[in-house]
């Protein structure tokens, strides 16, 4: 795409705005965040994603905006399925209502960090050999086969390596201090849960990072539009998580089309490697297509969702399980929501 180094730095300005605003909103002025508050963040942050695609498609054309769209749907698509198991850690954990803006606020940040510096890893290996992609690809199929074989089960999020150790490691109060991380107990320094919320929330973007990043360089191998599809998809999964928190156990379907789109987007790169490494006979898939696949594969799985749900209204979703912790069963999370709502 050639972009300049002007054009990088409006581009980080934007995205740096954006998360100095949701800082505002998270955390020098936490709150409860109610339903209309969510929607209005919601499509607020969608909007923004929307114009800088038309934005960029009239600057350098609408292959490049078919890439960035595309990309922008697989990451938002998995960000929704990063929602599940935020929603695991903040129920497991019973963060009060006006301190979880802070912890998602943190989890954006982290996560986009690390995306950064997997994107700038991820676009040096393909950039040096060529058969990343294969690699890529046969990872994204292993996550999505595992994906489908867990997608009836959740994490156990205390026991996640990272909660273990730090529960091990440091003094941990039972009390949430407000929204302090490290407090005073007995004259000496503790860390709250709220600290222990913050590792879980940390090792979990790591996880979800090395999930997303071979997905959207599936679609699109321009490290810039990897960078955006993911912040813009991130930016707004703060406001989604207060709009759909009580919708998500809805999309019982969710882990089998995200498995699919991750198959798809594996062949695509598998065959993108055999083309250029072993026979350029050997057919692509273009990205229009691919965006056509992920848009169907999207609507009907939602669909086929909500007709489940009208049928069996005990039928209920799961965050997917590929290598995020020991499963748990979904009697064991419904007990834990009850005893953080009592």
């Amino acid at each position: 795409m050639g972009v300049t180094a002007l054009g990088w730095t409006l581009t980080v300005a934007v995205i740096l705005a954006l998360l100095a605003l949701d800082l505002f909103v998270g955390v020098v002025r936490p709150h409860a965040v109610g339903f209309r508050e969510a929607i209005a963040w919601s499509v607020f942050y969608i909007a923004v994603a929307v114009i800088f695609g038309l934005v960029l498609a009239g600057i350098v054309g609408w292959g490049y905006g078919t890439e960035y769209f595309a990309g922008y749907v697989v990451e938002k698509s998995l960000s929704v399925d990063n929602l599940f198991v935020f929603v695991i850690i903040l129920s497991t954990f019973a963060v009060p209502q006006e301190h979880q803006h802070k912890v998602l606020t943190f989890g954006i940040i982290a996560a986009l960090i690390l995306r950064v510096i997997f994107i700038a890893l991820g676009a040096t290996l393909l950039a040096f050999f060529s058969f990343m992609f294969l690699i890529f690809g046969l990872l994204l199929i292993w996550t999505a086969i595992q994906l489908f074989r867990h997608r009836n089960q959740d994490p156990d999020v205390e026991n996640n390596v990272l909660v273990r150790a730090t529960r091990r490691l440091l003094p941990v109060t039972d009390e949430y201090d407000g929204g302090r991380l490290i407090t005073r107990l007995d004259g000496r320094r503790v860390v709250t849960p709220l600290f222990v919320v913050l590792i879980a929330i940390g090792g979990t973007d790591i996880l979800f990072a090395l999930d997303s990043i071979p997905a959207v360089f599936g679609v699109t191998d321009e490290p810039y539009i990897v960078f955006v599809a993911n912040a813009f998809a991130l930016l707004g999964l703060r406001a989604l998580y207060f709009l759909v928190t009580g919708l998500l156990d809805r999309l019982v379907y969710l882990s089998v089309g995200l498995a699919l789109i991750l198959v798809f987007i594996g062949v695509k790169l598998v065959l993108h490697w055999a083309h250029v490494d072993l026979d350029p006979s050997v057919p692509e898939i273009s990205t229009p297509v691919s965006l056509a696949v992920i848009i169907g594969v999207l609507t009907v799985t939602t669909i086929a969702s909500l007709v489940k749900v009208r049928r069996d209204p005990d039928a209920r979703a799961h965050a997917s399980v590929v290598t995020r912790g020991r499963p748990r069963s979904a009697e064991t999370r419904t007990r834990r929501r009850q005893g953080s709502e009592g």
